[in-house]
């Protein structure tokens, strides 16, 4: 059996947005399950003011929720959290490392460029969320390319072939994830974008925030330049993001939160 299972596994409220989401990923080949961004922690949930502080939750907007966390929701899909061991990080912010710690037998793999910046004293990482030493398996440049794209392979044992696509700026290792589905290929671009429509609108009035929220704002827009390229020259490739509500929703509405085969 493999599939792929979407999860909301964040909410968040801001004032042009009362239903933001994190479209994390799950990958299941046979009794192997890999992780691919973890959203909000159950720890995170439990001792919030001591995991994320009280002044990210306010000016985030998160709603925690213990039954949003990836942990819950795989049980509820009848697996075994256990089976999870390999964690695909896009990036190190918190509502992408929060889910971290319930899967403590999960190598983390990012881009060497990401560790080098959680490392750096950048005051948007939350150092706590790596506390309980995980494996780190990261990835440095690589001369393969991807459609035009600099693609680093990523090593789970899976048969699934599964790529990091730096697209940096939002932080400086972000990456996207290129999965190889069926005869065709995936792209989780994580927060390259917040919403599709940046890649139609430069003026789209989100483009404030995701620009206010970037390490690199010129590297964030070279990397939009590179997805909208690749989606013009390649429209077979599923190009999708964290926060897009409808982008998730064309994934999971009337789909049983799967893509599948048996």
């Amino acid at each position: 059996m493999k599939r792929i299972h979407h999860l909301n596994c964040v909410r968040v409220v801001i004032p042009m947005n009362d239903d933001v989401i994190g479209h994390c990923l799950l990958i299941e080949e046979n009794d192997q399950l890999v992780l691919i961004d973890t959203g909000v922690g159950i720890q995170d949930v439990e001792n919030p003011d001591q995991r994320l502080g009280k002044d990210l939750i306010e000016a985030v907007g998160f709603q925690l929720d213990i039954e949003l966390t990836a942990f819950h929701q795989i049980q509820k899909l009848g697996l075994n959290p256990a089976h999870v061991k390999h964690c695909i990080i896009s990036h190190l912010d918190p509502d992408h490392t929060g889910g971290l710690a319930d899967f403590p037998d999960a190598a983390v793999h990012c881009s060497t460029e990401e560790l080098i910046n959680f490392y750096s004293e950048n005051p948007r990482y939350l150092q706590g969320h790596l506390t309980h030493h995980p494996e780190i398996i990261e990835y440095s440049a690589s001369n393969k390319l991807w459609f035009g794209l600099e693609a680093r392979r990523i090593h789970t044992g899976l048969e699934t072939e599964i790529l990091l696509i730096p697209l940096f700026g939002h932080t400086l290792g972000h990456c996207g994830v290129a999965i190889h589905w069926e005869g065709k290929w995936l792209l989780y671009v994580g927060d390259a974008y917040y919403l599709r429509e940046e890649l139609e609108d430069k003026y789209h009035p989100v483009s404030e925030l995701t620009a206010a929220r970037a390490d690199d704002n010129e590297k964030r827009l070279e990397s939009l330049e590179k997805l909208k390229e690749l989606v013009r020259e390649h429209p077979e490739i599923e190009v999708f993001g964290y926060h897009d509500r409808e982008e998730f929703s064309k994934f999971t509405v009337g789909k049983g939160l799967v893509f599948c085969r048996p």
